[in-house]
């Protein structure tokens, strides 16, 4: 554990967005985010298999860096696709309302 300050999805997302955008140094972000909404789901996509591969193989020190890497990539694909985390927590928080049982059956009644 270090000393550093808390840090939250809530302050990587408004990273993200700064970087977005163009403000300041050309950065990974930026240029990612160019590539359009169809780069940033691969990447999210690689990004995420990489971090099944760490679960899978038991190495807690790769799963935590490659799960930095999958948030970091879905913080990017949300903010090209106009989605905030806000509204991801929103949703979130509806679904926690009931159980997910209950969830999954709404979803699949015709």
């Amino acid at each position: 554990m270090t000393d550093a300050p808390p840090f939250s999805v809530a302050d990587l997302e408004a990273i993200v967005r700064t970087r977005l955008s163009g403000e300041g140094a050309p950065s990974y972000t930026r240029s990612l985010a160019k590539k359009g909404v169809g780069k940033c789901a691969e990447k999210f996509g690689e990004e995420a298999v990489e971090a099944i591969v760490a679960a899978v193989q038991k190495t807690p020190d790769a799963l935590t860096k490659e799960a930095a890497d999958v948030v970091f990539h879905l913080t990017v694909l949300l903010a090209v696709s106009g989605v905030s985390w806000q509204a991801v927590m929103d949703e979130l928080r509806t679904r926690t309302a009931q159980s997910g049982l209950e969830e999954k059956a709404k979803r699949l009644a015709p």
